[in-house]
């Protein structure tokens, strides 16, 4: 249940070779400051504010500007090649763009994407109770991995 409405005819990106593929399919430039982004959050597989793209890519010595890194983390995000979650404390970006769920870590601060799938007789009871006909979900869970 967890597919999404707008990605009807393309395969959900599951690889860095799907994330690449992608991007030629929809005529975007593979730059090389692209390549080393997707290279990056597939290689993390965590959710990354642009900054720490930003120190982690300058720090492999793939040297790249701010400039270079937000303009295309806007056009991968903005593509749905990538994930771009909004937290009161800025962007997070990760490598999962089809629809998942989030465990939001309220000790360490992280985002783990987790694929749920709700029984059926629960979305029918959540349509019935609101006359919408759901075609696509993601639940947040928050907790504490040190308890």
């Amino acid at each position: 249940m967890q597919n999404s409405a707008t990605s009807t005819t393309s395969k959900p990106i599951r690889s860095l070779e799907d994330a690449l593929e992608r991007c030629q399919n929809l005529g975007m430039r593979v730059s090389r400051q692209r390549r080393f982004i997707l290279e990056l959050l597939w290689q993390a597989q965590e959710h990354l504010s642009a900054r720490e793209i930003y120190d982690r890519l300058n720090h492999q010595g793939k040297g790249i500007g701010h400039t270079s890194v937000y303009q295309n983390l806007e056009a991968l995000s903005s593509q749905g090649i990538i994930e771009c979650v909004e937290r009161c404390d800025g962007r997070l970006y990760g490598n999962i763009s089809d629809s998942h769920s989030h465990v939001n870590c309220l000790d360490t601060n992280q985002i783990l994407d987790v694929h749920v799938e709700l029984p059926e007789d629960l979305i029918r009871q959540i349509e019935e109770q609101t006359g919408v006909k759901i075609t696509e979900y993601s639940i947040n869970f928050f907790g504490y991995k040190n308890s």
